[in-house]
């Protein structure tokens, strides 16, 4: 018998433990060299631990418990290597499901995530292609599979859908008693975090917003005039984030104060314009950062955005993507906010918050008219910012955004 020892993974210096989320195996299975075993959430990020080697493991460590960097969890019998893989998706309410399309070798080994999405979508990722390592499909492919199948199915599939055939057996779902009105769960080591950090932002910024709002009417037509083209030549579609990151790139050159930040009794001043972009997970709000966005243009702002959001939706984001942001900037607006005071991520200085467009009547040369408006709030610490250069900097986006010449002329 040769034991091959299942540790968990460094993640980082500042990372010394986490919890052993859940496992994508079953005690007793034999798994492959590559497949994923488990899920560890820390308080910054989450990953997975994959196998090192085939064969039968065994259990050390059960879902829910706190591990620490190199803790032993499980180990694998590589002699077993040979034997028959258990099925990854095992579930007993398989047998009174309907039988499923026959799946491929890459498609029995994704994780629950994968799993479910796909079951609350009704996308088969048999026919998905895996952008993932060794072409195993990932929870942003069947995300964009989904994206492009027809919506009437997508929803229709999501209120068929039962939630115990979505998910392994071996993943631990927990839910309210079929008597009861109530269910606990522990907060993740993420949500914790998050948490943490809002209250103290709260706290130990003198946070204060201002609001504007911007008529998106010229943004509007000009995505709408160079949208095909801008797709055939980058091979991604222009949106409006692009827009408002290079606005928000000119407005912190005109308004130093805003790209800088506070260490004790002093000021750090920022040149450099690395912003930071809130992504809504199924596990939380992250907010990776998009390097120098200052040097891209709007096919690479649109192309790193991309890429940010589909490693957050995957969990595959490290501690270098959280790591150098000068400022944020989140969108609500996707979700139909309104209105809303974002909070600071600090120790940054400002947050822009990005809201719905709706079509309004505005005053217009003297007539009444009907203009696509959207509200723009910038929360921002008064212990640095003064009133007067937060309005000026809100304005400074108003402006380049309501005339997008001037983000062509730095003006």
């Amino acid at each position: 018998m040769s034991l091959i020892e299942v540790k968990i993974p460094p993640l980082g210096e500042s990372i010394s433990s986490g919890v052993l989320a859940k496992w994508h195996v079953a005690d007793g299975d034999v798994v492959k060299k590559d497949q994923p075993l488990f899920e560890l959430e820390t308080d910054k990020i989450t990953s997975e631990g994959v196998a090192e080697s085939a064969g039968k493991i065994t259990f050390k460590v059960q879902p829910g418990t706190e591990v620490k960097i190199g803790e032993v969890v499980a180990t694998i019998d590589s002699s077993a290597a040979g034997a028959t893989p258990a099925p990854a998706a095992a579930a007993p309410a398989a047998k009174e499901a309907a039988p499923a399309p026959a799946k491929t070798a890459a498609s029995t080994e994704q994780s629950p995530a994968v799993r479910r999405v796909a079951a609350e979508t009704n996308i088969d990722v048999s026919k998905v292609e895996g952008t993932g390592k060794a072409g195993r499909v990932t929870k942003g492919d069947v995300l964009a599979a989904a994206e492009s199948a027809p919506k009437a199915s997508t929803v229709s599939a999501a209120v068929a859908a039962a939630p115990s055939s979505a998910l392994p057996a071996s993943a631990p779902v927990v839910t309210a008693p079929a008597t009861g009105r109530r269910s606990r769960v522990k907060m993740s080591k993420l949500r914790q975090t998050i948490a943490k950090r809002l209250v103290s932002a709260q706290h130990e910024a003198a946070m204060l917003t201002t609001f504007n709002e911007v008529d998106m009417s010229a943004v509007m037509e000009l995505r709408k005039k160079y949208q095909d083209d801008f797709v055939k030549k980058n091979g991604v579609k222009l949106g409006f984030m692009s827009f408002f990151t290079k606005a928000v790139v000119q407005a912190l050159k005109d308004v130093p104060a805003i790209n800088a930040q506070l260490d004790g009794d002093e000021v750090i001043q920022n040149h450099y314009f690395d912003i930071s972009m809130a992504v809504s997970t199924e596990k939380g709000l992250v907010v990776p950062v998009v390097r120098d966005c200052d040097k891209l243009d709007m096919a690479g702002i649109e192309k790193a955005i991309g890429e940010v959001a589909k490693k957050a939706r995957d969990g595959k984001l490290g501690l270098p993507d959280f790591e150098g942001g000068c400022f944020t900037i989140t969108n609500g607006g996707i979700f139909g906010s309104m209105l809303s005071t974002p909070i600071i991520n600090a120790p940054q200085s400002a947050i822009l918050g990005l809201h719905a467009i709706n079509d309004r009547p505005v005053a217009l040369n003297g007539q009444v008219v009907i203009r696509p408006m959207m509200y723009l709030a910038l929360s921002y610490d008064h212990r640095l910012v003064d009133g007067k250069e937060a309005v000026t900097f809100l304005v400074k986006i108003k402006q380049a955004i309501e005339d997008p010449t001037r983000l062509l002329l730095s003006v």
